[in-house]
């Protein structure tokens, strides 16, 4: 599944060249995306690369190919709402389910909100894939949602490739927290916050992974760790 960002310009990108016969510019990509750097036309032109839509000539300047378009994406003016919020409405409400008549222990029911990256970001997180029972000493007081870890760059903080983290919902965090984060309000990620003079470091737990530093604007925190489930 594409991002809001990255079907624009995918979109973008396959107009102009029916038009043109020639891609669009960094430069006209960047203004027609509303992006600040073309930075962040790299890391889209490279995700869309990685999901087999386009494809980069050799030796040719601005020379990009689609190969393809997904099967039934929306037209652009459908998706003008769209909002990469890791929550939608009240799904991270947690809801506790009554004490067993057997005098069971009470237990909450936690949204699966589908996959974060634990290695290089994915789509920001959408969809109410499931639900999951925690006790509810695991989560505390606020709004919690769950999400299913995939990647292994926070593997040195005990946070592996297949592991479900409970996160509370919150637009704040302490430095050293591990977070949620949104980047570009485009993809999500799962890392270390640092706060670094008027930047943001996102860190990986994993030498094979490199901190990313970004403006303050450019990061969105969507909710902190504050447990993890695993499967044996």
């Amino acid at each position: 599944m594409l991002t809001r960002k990255q079907l624009e310009l995918l979109l973008f990108i396959n107009e102009r060249l029916k038009e043109d016969g020639v891609p669009p510019s960094f430069e006209e990509m960047k203004s027609a995306l509303n992006l600040q750097s073309k930075s962040g036309i790299h890391r889209l032109i490279l995700a869309l690369e990685e999901r087999g839509f386009l494809r980069r000539m050799p030796n040719r300047a601005r020379a990009l190919e689609v190969i393809k378009l997904p099967d039934s994406h929306q037209s652009l003016s459908s998706r003008r709402n769209f909002s990469p919020n890791v929550i939608q409405g009240n799904l991270g409400k947690v809801r506790p389910i009554p004490q067993a008549s057997d005098g069971g222990p009470r237990t909450a029911v936690v949204p699966v909100m589908g996959r974060i990256a634990a290695g290089v970001p994915i789509s920001a997180i959408q969809d109410h894939t499931h639900n999951i029972s925690v006790p509810p000493e695991m989560l505390g007081s606020g709004e919690h949602f769950a999400l299913e870890v995939k990647g292994d760059s926070m593997l040195n903080a005990g946070i592996f490739d297949g592991d479900t983290v409970l996160i509370r919902k919150g637009a704040t965090a302490n430095n050293g927290d591990i977070v949620v984060a949104l980047v570009d309000d485009d993809e999500a990620t799962l890392k270390r916050l640092r706060r670094k003079g008027d930047s943001i470091a996102l860190e990986a737990a994993n030498p094979a992974y490199e901190t990313r530093i970004f403006g303050p604007d450019r990061v969105k925190v969507q909710g902190r760790l504050v447990g993890l489930i695993r499967k044996y």
